[in-house]
């Protein structure tokens, strides 16, 4: 599939309602994959676990992270990242950015419901957490364009010698 463009990701990152799923590793060893709301401002992806979430709890002892964000429908972007989260500000800092939080609220909620959550909840600790584009590992992908190789649907390696579509194409 063909890689997104730095400003394509960049556009579908920052469009409304797209949920992000993080994947944090437990003290055990098993993955934990939880689907939350996110931003992705300044190079980065913005993030606020509750102060009780079991995937802070990992971050805050192996922070070591994949992130998969994509789209149920064409062109069915997808963007994987995998690196390290940061803890920017831990639990009982939230007056500090609690702005950023509002702005993550917006995302996915009509400006009087994301106003009237951040407010109805700001006596629940949360943290905020990132990482940073440039400090991780990215793929991404699209489906291919009316004007692109139809073999592009798939990478590759993927594709065996002789395969239908190439022969098409």
């Amino acid at each position: 599939m063909p890689k997104l463009e730095d400003a394509e990701r960049d556009a579908f990152l920052a469009e409304r309602g797209v949920i992000m799923h993080i994947a944090t590793v437990a003290s055990d060893g098993a993955p934990l994959v939880t689907p939350i709301w996110f931003i992705f401002e300044e190079g980065r992806i913005w993030f606020t676990p509750r102060q009780h979430s079991e995937w802070l709890q990992n971050i805050r002892n192996d922070d070591r992270v994949a992130l998969s964000i994509d789209e149920s429908a064409t062109p069915y972007r997808k963007v994987v990242v995998r690196g390290r989260a940061r803890i920017d500000f831990e639990i009982g800092d939230d007056d500090v950015w609690r702005e950023r939080y509002r702005r993550i609220a917006h995302r996915y909620l009509p400006a009087d419901g994301a106003n009237g959550y951040v407010d109805s909840t700001d006596d629940q600790p949360r943290a905020l957490c990132s990482m940073a584009l440039a400090e991780a590992e990215l793929r991404s992908w699209r489906m291919p364009g009316e004007a692109e190789r139809p073999e592009g649907i798939w990478a590759n390696r993927y594709w065996t010698r002789n395969a239908k579509i190439v022969d098409r194409a």
